[in-house]
């Protein structure tokens, strides 16, 4: 009888000899893929707030462009983390096949981590990518499943780092740097980072505009876009009414402005004629395009005044048939911050449809999907 030749060993870490395997090297890249993913989440955290205010945690009315530096550095500190996370996977996969497979307490909890990190790591950069390219081909909502595994990632990474932190700290000795330059090591950590810093320069041009040029990965482009800001939700995609529409005029539109003191009703002729205001305000999205901007119209606490004044804040309502934004709470800093404003035009020219014709709201230091467009209701809230 013929003896069946005996299956191959399953490998083990140590039959990966290039020297890129190496604990230092896996260490390195994991400092710099948590100071990547802390800026991420930090910022992250800043943007949702914005969105889900609360009201111990008041989020200043300045500067006006802070949104957009913060969600400019989540955008690139994403961007930088997809390079950094597959520098980090290739150096420390060979430790996948550590045997025995079931270990010590600490070695499960270990694997378990790791398992957690590495699927919400890669769930976080992927659909963060997909929606800062507009590609939204995942059918969840993209900013509660980014919130909730932006969580589930960073308490994986704080006990991934507790239960590593002996073989952390050996690497960052002075005997780890030595260990790092030699055959290949150092050369594949600074390509890593060279590789993340381009990945950033390439996109950042949606908030530093010196960058414009050679940002080709960048999400958006004021200077091709109409009035000299892009769109990301349209009026057909936003549903719209075709009667909305600056060629057509607004003399059908109203605004409905409730307060303390009862409600107004402003045609947009009237609110044409109260005194008009111009500020330079910079608009920024979540995708983490900005744009600098001219806006002119009334200031909003100008027409809070007609109904008794901004006493809290202040609901938005959009002619938006239906959609996450189309309402909006503007606290009530922002609410009588002399910046904010109904605006009526953009960049020296009437609104659009698509940027909000006839009345849009714009304040300073707030994410763009909250500045809402087409607004029919304003009410303050006590």
């Amino acid at each position: 009888m013929r003896t069946l030749p005996a299956p191959p060993a399953p490998p083990t870490p140590e039959d990966f000899t290039s020297p890129v395997h190496d604990r230092t090297v896996v260490a390195r890249m994991g400092a710099l893929l948590g100071v990547a993913f802390t800026v991420c989440f930090l910022t992250g955290i800043l943007s949702h707030l914005h969105q889900n205010p609360i009201s111990w945690l008041p989020i200043p009315t300045g500067p006006a462009w802070g949104y957009r530096v913060t969600q400019g550095l989540h955008v690139a500190s994403g961007a930088a983390s997809v390079p950094l996370l597959l520098a980090k996977l290739y150096a420390a996969y060979p430790r996948l096949f550590t045997r025995p497979v079931v270990g010590s307490p600490v070695q499960m909890l270990e694997r378990a981590s790791i398992a957690v990190l590495v699927g919400s790591s890669l769930m976080m950069v992927s659909t963060g990518i997909a929606n800062v390219a507009g590609w939204y081909v995942f059918g969840f909502g993209f900013t509660k499943v980014h919130w909730a595994f932006a969580w589930v990632a960073i308490g994986a990474l704080a006990v991934h780092i507790a239960v590593k932190l002996p073989a952390i700290r050996d690497a960052l000795t002075p005997e780890g740097t030595t260990r790092s330059k030699v055959n290949g090591r150092r050369g594949f950590v600074l390509g890593a980072l060279a590789v993340a810093a381009g990945a950033v320069v390439l996109t950042v041009g949606s908030t530093i505009p010196a960058l414009d040029r050679v940002s080709v990965l960048r999400s958006r482009r004021p200077r091709n876009s109409p009035l000299g800001v892009p769109v990301n939700r349209t009026a057909a995609q936003a549903r719209i009414s075709p009667d909305l529409d600056p060629a057509t005029g607004d003399d059908n539109w109203q605004l409905s402005v409730r307060g303390a003191a009862g409600e107004r009703i402003l045609t947009a002729a009237e609110l044409r004629a109260l005194p008009q205001q111009t500020v330079s305000l910079p608009i920024a999205c979540v995708e983490g395009w900005s744009a600098e901007a001219t806006w002119q119209g009334v200031r909003l606490r100008d027409v809070l005044d007609l109904v008794g004044g901004a006493v809290g804040d202040v609901a938005f309502r959009s002619a938006e048939a239906s959609g996450t934004y189309r309402e909006s709470l503007l606290p009530r800093a922002y609410a009588d911050h002399p910046s904010t404003l109904l605006a009526l035009r953009l960049n020296g020219s009437r609104l659009t449809r698509d940027h909000g014709f006839p009345v849009r709201l714009i304040a300073p230091n707030r994410p763009g999907v909250l500045q809402t467009k087409w607004v029919t209701d304003v009410e303050v809230r006590s």
